[in-house]
């Protein structure tokens, strides 16, 4: 039964981590400068947007591959702190 406590542990972290995350992006456009820290996120060139009269389609291709390089690198850095 520990291994239970140990998943219920990191699961409480993720969802603290995934709070903050949420506080932060409500309080964005409260604090000054903060707002515009995250404005070029979905306009990249190479994000494609449709604009018509009653349709709209927005795909960010361009941001989720830098996010996906990002995201790669990091765990990549990570998880070779963790192996030493």
């Amino acid at each position: 039964m520990p291994e239970w406590a140990t998943i219920g542990k990191v699961l409480i972290g993720f969802g603290l981590m995934i709070a903050g995350l949420g506080l932060l992006l409500v309080s964005a456009d409260r604090v000054p400068g903060l707002g515009n820290l995250f404005s070029w996120l979905g306009k990249l060139p190479g994000d494609i947007s449709v604009k018509k009269e009653h349709f709209s389609f927005h795909f960010p291709i361009a941001t989720s591959i830098l996010l996906s390089i990002v995201l790669s690198v990091l765990f990549y850095i990570f998880g070779w702190f963790f192996r030493r």
